[in-house]
């Protein structure tokens, strides 16, 4: 167990040393036999999971989404029920990415199942550029399917503005404690704890399965971790793990970094003071995720729900001296990414080692429900064999104002990583003005240096450049952007 995953023993065990953990392919399922990437084998659960598809359990599953604010990888500590469900008993994806580490582009992604610069949330402030025809609520309600949000729904959305395709929804302004809320269209505050008031909200609209035979769909939000990170009251105070940072932390010798970085302030104390409010928030979201476990199983659709669980973005503890997200650096864009489907076999407890994102989300639910929409999408589906060498992530600053990461991409396989600063910004409306001209860049080697410490391209000649494969992955990187 490592310093920087403290994690106590799950409530659910975890498989035995003799079930094999393989990577999720339904496809390959349903015809038996499908071959997944290089390396892999056939999963060792393929008849089970075919038998399982092609009988009673093969009605559209339900389907809940999580999707918290802000949670960064090794925060499983606080999450012993969400992790002993869907990690240790589903499907735990290790090299889990978003493809914009900020709020509203990520969501985005989340519903339309494309790249930033596809669907046109490039800020925070450009959230009606969403294509709304497009996204996976529309065409799951559009294909029967009953559905509710609650929680966030995206960065400067009008909080009297429904969410469009939602039945039911409890939409939150964001906060903690005594919020604004607009319920099912009536704008107004509610008391208490907000993470308590997602999860009672959810838990009533799954409780209407009773009733209403439809299959479902419910987006789950709650502002867990997002600053200013407020815990629960029962959890102010609770002790986690000590943490000693890690190299990153703060990184001493900045001068191989792009200038905002070179800059930066942000110490071992502070990440530890972030980590320690994360944690604490997240407790009350792992209270909310075991009710629902809870209320699956009274119900008697724990089999056939499909659950994917992601954080929309990750969070620096002081990597590099950056206290925040909207980098290029690891801690930033990987994220926790679960999935559980027993009906399917993916309730065994497996590790799936592929190169995954938030762009993967929708396909997978289509796939599932059994829809085959019209639009284009990036990502593919997770119940397939598909895998990709390598991912694009970007992001796009907003407007003028000094301070803080200008716009870049970057190229991430498992064992490399190479970024470019970009002279570009954005306006509200998420248009993109500037020359395009590369400021900066950095590539690091991510099996010898996974903490991004050395900028091998800094001061690198052109034989040098050549031989990292610079001239390719600058290639590569230019054809992502307008893919």
């Amino acid at each position: 167990m490592s310093a920087q995953d403290p994690r106590p023993s799950a409530p659910v065990p975890p498989p035995s040393a003799e079930e094999p953990r393989a990577r999720v392919s339904r496809r390959g399922f349903l015809a038996g036999s499908a071959a997944v990437a290089a390396g892999a084998a056939v999963p060792a659960i393929a008849a089970q999971a075919y038998a399982a598809a092609n009988g009673p359990a093969a009605a559209r599953p339900n389907i809940l989404l999580i999707v918290t604010d802000d949670q960064p990888k090794h925060t499983e500590w606080a999450q012993p029920r969400t992790t002993g469900w869907l990690a240790d008993q589903g499907v735990k994806f290790t090299h889990g990415h978003v493809t914009t580490p900020l709020c509203s582009p990520s969501r985005s992604s989340v519903f339309s199942g494309r790249f930033a610069h596809g669907h046109g949330v490039r800020n925070n402030k450009a959230s009606h550029q969403l294509d709304q025809s497009a996204t996976v609520q529309r065409h799951l309600q559009q294909a029967g399917y009953r559905t509710g949000l609650f929680g966030k729904y995206l960065n400067s959305w009008a909080l009297a503005d429904a969410p469009p395709h939602f039945e039911e929804f409890a939409l939150l302004q964001p906060g903690y404690v005594d919020a604004q809320w607009n319920i099912d269209g009536t704008v107004q505050r509610l008391d208490g704890y907000t993470t308590t008031v997602v999860k009672n909200r959810t838990l009533k609209f799954l409780d209407k399965a009773k009733q209403d035979k439809r299959p479902w769909f419910a987006y789950v939000t709650p502002y867990a971790s997002h600053g200013p990170r407020t815990p629960e009251p029962k959890y102010a105070g609770t002790p986690v793990p000590d943490w000693g940072g890690r190299p990153s932390v703060p990184e001493p010798d900045r001068a191989d970094k792009p200038p905002y970085i070179k800059d930066a302030t942000g110490t071992l104390a502070e990440g530890r003071r972030i980590r320690a409010e994360q944690l604490r928030t997240l407790r009350s979201v792992d209270d909310a995720v075991g009710a629902f476990r809870d209320k699956l199983a009274e119900l008697g659709q724990l089999e056939n729900t499909l659950v994917l669980y992601i954080g929309d973005n990750g969070f620096s503890w002081g990597d590099h001296g950056w206290t925040k997200k909207s980098v290029p650096y690891r801690q930033a864009h990987e994220v926790p990414f679960y999935l559980s489907w027993p009906a399917a076999g993916l309730g065994k407890g497996q590790a799936d080692d592929r190169i995954v994102a938030n762009i993967d989300i929708a396909p997978t639910l289509f796939e599932a429900a059994g829809i085959a929409p019209a639009a284009h999408h990036d990502g593919h589906s997770l119940l397939s064999a598909e895998s990709r060498d390598h991912l694009l992530v970007e992001w796009w600053k907003q407007g003028e104002a000094a301070g803080g990461p200008p716009t870049w991409s970057s190229y991430v396989a498992k064992d490399k990583q190479y970024t470019e600063y970009y002279d570009l910004t954005t306006g509200p409306d998420g248009v993109v003005s500037g020359t395009g001209q590369v400021t900066f860049r950095e590539y690091y080697d991510l099996k010898g240096d996974p903490h991004q410490l050395t900028n091998r391209l800094h001061g690198a000649t052109p034989g040098e450049e050549q031989r990292l494969g610079i001239p390719e992955l600058a290639r590569q990187l230019a054809a992502d952007r307008v893919s």
